[in-house]
């Protein structure tokens, strides 16, 4: 019955208000006991999978949502990234693929819940872990520690974000599909080596979080002294060894790892199926309650937002869902029948926790019994790696594969087994479908325009660039006397030490060469014999970043770019060290500056003829979008080391950077996966293979510009449509 409206009428409507608010939020609170999250006043298993909204484009995410809810997903999970976000400080960006708001509806409309991971920190593979390289700027600041500044700019962005998922009222109490949230990530790991500032810090940061009052539980991930109303939760590519740091929290599992990341320089990796059904339905039959995979599809590194350094343009991640958005089967479809089997278990598997039986040497029974006592469902387990075995259980024979769990929802029926993939296996394949016809335009590699700088000595890039572009010049002068050169024909050794990532090196505006360094060691050396003349000579190098580090401690004090010595020997008069001399900076190329990746850019220079393995050169073409609607993708194995554009979108970086042609092994799902064996592309490009999503391309005359930093075969450039056979 409502309140009259009498005099101050206002506020008893205010009043009556807020107390329906609070009713409701009552009535469809999120909620957690040792068993599960309780939703609506019933507990859940919930299987759930990361999707990250900037790793694909807008045009992708309704048939993506789709594809999770096709196989059994029940949640999306994905991270929040404050760079993509606030790229200015206080100039905020939720547009295009950062449309967080847009996803988290077609979640909401497609019947699936979303846990979002807020961090603000979130590794990720993602450049800088998620942070705006302004942040390092703030003056004082000391990254994820008892730091004031790093904590007023960690708590004004985590507010921002509560506050726009409130006012678009999509937290489960409201109607939403948020039903959890998490603060920081994986930061227990660093309490060890973070000092005295780390667990005041984790102690803040729940605090803070919880403050924010969403109404829904918050969890930190790998952070086993997460303060009482926090869930710790598990990540690895097991769980089932994991408890949570109190009895009354349930058991969960944020990051199932469906396969690993690639790298440039690195082999690919795959997990298979079998050992990934067998990881979930062994960390269920333990009393987990909540899974997620980490990927479910992983996406694509658009533009310069990989990290590591090194990170692959692609993300692919061996997910059941694949970069372009296909299904990768059996991954897909084996795991889609375990969600099904699980499911139909869910009411006795929340109920209570299991009790196990001895069926053998290698073998148990992990039984859920009814209110009465009764065995209601059962998990059968078969822990030897090499043989199978037929066991008795309740009265009935059952055969066990080798590693693998049986599913009995009803104590009877064996439903599923990890180890009996019935899907089909499926194998992508490129289909050629475009050819390029080329025009060039060359870098100046010999002059400066008036945005370069100079300063005494060598500087470290970040500071000048703030990761604005990948590529930093850094130029300078070497005077050489009369009697100074070798007479004996000898040319100078010119010797170059940088912090990364990647360099080219000209002097008098020749080039002697590029090094790089590498995922395990960034660091790099040049050290080569340069002509020289006498008289003055210019010595400019180009170093270029391939990605900003996305973990370890404190990694915003890592280096990037040459900080020396560098140093010219061979010289009558001895080593000079050139370190210390005055240097001239520029930031970027000039074709970034004069924008030659866009349509009107790229009609402001006089394109040439195809400039063929030329270093630091622009390449563009014109091209008709391949009919149908299947995935594309561009073929860069032939050429060196750059980035490319369609149509003004950003595809990222390319590298025809090779794995070690040793170690990839067999990949055997019997026993603990093993990264270092279950690879492919060894001694082969790390990625040749590159996603152009359909919704840049338009019918006709589409624009492709690629900028070579090494030199290439453009010949061997092609686009390719993708599809499953």
């Amino acid at each position: 019955m409502a309140p009259p409206l009498v005099a101050g009428g206002g506020l008893l409507l205010a009043a009556f208000l807020a107390f329906s608010l609070a009713a409701s939020s009552a009535n469809a609170a999120v909620s957690y006991d040792h068993r599960s999250l309780v939703i609506n006043g019933r507990r859940r298993i919930l299987i759930s999978g990361s999707i990250h909204y900037p790793r694909s484009t807008p045009e992708m995410w309704p048939g993506l949502i789709q594809k999770a809810k096709d196989g059994g997903l029940d949640v999306i999970q994905t991270y929040v990234f404050w760079n993509g976000h606030e790229p200015v400080k206080g100039q905020y960006y939720f547009s295009d693929r950062y449309d967080l708001v847009r996803f988290v509806k077609l979640a909401k409309q497609a019947g699936l819940y979303v846990h979002l991971r807020i961090g603000p920190y979130v590794c990720a593979e993602w450049n800088f872990g998620g942070f705006p390289v302004w942040l390092k700027y703030v003056p004082g600041i000391s990254f994820r520690t008892d730091n004031g500044p790093f904590k007023a700019e960690m708590q004004r962005f985590v507010e921002k974000i509560v506050s726009m998922m409130k006012s678009e009222r999509l937290f489960e109490w409201q109607g939403g599909p948020i039903i959890m949230t998490q603060v920081e990530n994986e930061f227990g790991p660093m309490e060890s080596v973070g000092g005295s500032g780390a667990k005041p810090y984790a102690n803040w940061a729940a605090k803070m979080a919880v403050a924010t009052n969403t109404g829904v539980p918050w969890v930190m991930c790998k952070q086993e002294d997460a303060p009482d109303t926090v869930i710790n939760t598990c990540n690895g590519f097991y769980c089932d060894y994991f408890t949570p740091n109190k009895k009354n929290k349930p058991t969960m599992w944020t990051e199932a790892w469906t396969g690993w990341f690639t790298s440039f320089g690195g082999a690919v990796p795959h997990r298979p199926v079998e050992d990934m059904a067998f990881a979930v339905a062994r960390f269920i039959q333990k009393g987990g309650s909540f899974v997620n995979y980490y990927m479910y599809h992983g996406g694509t590194n658009f533009g310069r937002t990989a990290g590591g350094p090194f990170i692959a343009t692609s993300y692919d991640y061996d997910a059941p869902i694949d970069e372009y958005g296909l299904l990768r089967q059996p991954k897909w479809g084996h795991l889609r029948d375990l969600h099904k089997a699980i499911k139909q278990a869910e009411p006795v598997l929340v109920s209570g926790d299991p009790t196990v039986q001895s069926l053998g040497n290698y073998e148990k029974a992990y039984v859920f019994k009814s209110k009465n006592g009764a065995c209601a469902a059962a998990f059968l387990s078969n822990y030897h790696m090499n043989a199978a075995v037929k066991v008795r259980f309740n009265g009935r024979h059952y055969d066990l594969p080798a590693w693998s769990i049986s599913i009995l929802p009803d104590c009877k029926t064996a439903v599923f087994n990890t180890a009996t993939v019935k899907e089909p296996t499926l194998l992508p394949k490129m289909h050629l479908v475009v050819r390029f016809a080329w025009q060039s335009y060359s870098e100046d590699t010999n002059s400066l325009d008036g945005s370069a700088f100079t300063k005494n000595g060598l500087v470290e890039q970040l500071s000048m660039t703030w990761d604005k572009s990948d590529y930093l010049w850094y130029t300078t002068y070497v005077n050489i006397g009369a009697n100074e050169l070798s007479k004996n024909g000898q040319w100078p050794q010119l010797t170059i030490y940088s912090a990364g990532h990647s360099m080219q090196v000209f002097v008098n505006g020749k080039s002697y060469g590029s090094v790089y360094g590498g995922y395990n060691n960034p660091k790099l050396t040049y050290d080569g014999h340069v002509k020289m003349w006498q008289g003055s000579n210019k010595i400019s190098i180009l170093s270029s970043a391939v990605g900003l580090p996305n973990d370890g401690n404190h990694f915003e004090r890592w280096n990037v770019g040459v900080l020396g010595p560098v140093t010219v020997s061979g010289l009558n008069s001895g080593k000079r060290d050139l370190s210390h001399q005055k240097w001239t900076y520029q930031v970027g190329l000039k074709g970034e500056s004069l924008g030659l990746h866009t349509v009107t850019g790229s009609s402001s220079v006089e394109w040439g003829g195809p400039g063929n393995r030329q270093p630091l050169t622009w390449h563009k073409a014109l091209f008709t979008a391949p009919a149908g609607s299947d995935p594309v993708a561009l073929d860069m194995g032939s050429m060196g080391k750059g980035q490319m554009w369609v149509n003004g979108h950003h595809v990222g970086r390319y590298w025809s950077y090779k794995a070690p042609s040793g170690g990839c092994g067999r990949c055997s799902y019997a026993g603990t996966y093993r990264q270092d064996k279950c690879r492919s592309n060894c001694g082969q490009l790390s990625q040749r293979w590159y996603h152009v999503p359909r919704s840049w391309l338009k019918p006709g005359g589409n624009l492709l510009v690629v900028l070579e930093e090494y030199g290439g075969d453009l010949a061997g450039v092609a686009m390719a449509t993708r599809r499953t056979t």
